[in-house]
């Protein structure tokens, strides 16, 4: 019995391998057709995970009226984020881009890692982005308690306000703008408020209408590069 299960494992080996080998593990493939449709520059990118990717699919019209593209893909870690910048931001060539990353790094969704490495994933994207006259503005992660796909991680809330003061940090040494969602949407715990969120990590659409856009615009309009492509438009 104990052979006929070793044989079979074994016999199993080079589709599980095939498996990984095929596996768009980056997730370029999800924007490929879309970026090949942008005939023009748009004014931002904004950049990240599931909270950037809802944001584009419910209000696709604040997207459009700012001429702002998104490039959010569902639980995407900041590592992934970094190898797909090229393709969904750097090829677009964006006057600005605005990214927000790093909650699932904080959930494991691609295993350990520590906050001093999201952050330098964060750091190269930035470099990516200075290095081809983009501009980066960074954000804060939005606050989560508890991921309800990853219930053992239990130290989310501390985590994401460790990662944001690291993130703040870095943007004011290098001159970045930093736009803080967390302070806004966060409730006496750290967590997200009551009310702005159905499973207390993605906002709702009033959230993003109500608070976050609010938020972003007030600091877009400070920003030169910005009111540059006001003037163009």
């Amino acid at each position: 019995m104990r052979k006929t299960i070793i044989v079979a494992l074994l016999a199993m080996l080079p589709l599980l391998a095939g498996a990984q080998t095929t596996k768009d593990w980056a997730s370029f493939k999800t924007f490929r057709e879309a970026n090949e449709k942008v005939t023009k520059a748009p004014v931002a990118v904004l950049f990240g995970d599931s909270i950037t990717e809802v944001w584009a699919q419910k209000d696709p019209a604040f997207f459009e009226a700012h001429d702002f593209i998104g490039r959010g893909i569902s639980g995407q870690t900041s590592s992934q984020m970094l190898v797909r910048f090229r393709r969904d931001v750097i090829d677009l060539h964006p006057r600005i881009v605005v990214i927000m990353g790093g909650t699932n790094d904080i959930a494991l969704n691609n295993g350990v890692i520590s906050l001093d490495d999201v952050l330098g994933n964060i750091i190269s994207m930035v470099q990516l982005a200075r290095a081809n006259k983009i501009v980066p503005v960074l954000c804060s992660v939005t606050p989560c308690a508890k991921y309800s796909w990853r219930p053992e991680v239990t130290t989310a809330a501390q985590d994401i306000v460790k990662l944001n003061g690291m993130i703040k940090a870095f943007a004011y040494a290098q001159g970045i703008m930093y736009i803080d969602y967390h302070s806004a949407l966060k409730d006496g715990k750290d967590a997200m408020r009551e009310g702005l969120s159905k499973d207390g990590c993605h906002p709702v659409l009033e959230t993003y209408q109500s608070i976050m856009e609010p938020i972003l615009m007030n600091e877009m309009e400070k920003l030169p590069a910005y009111q540059k492509t006001k003037i163009k438009r």
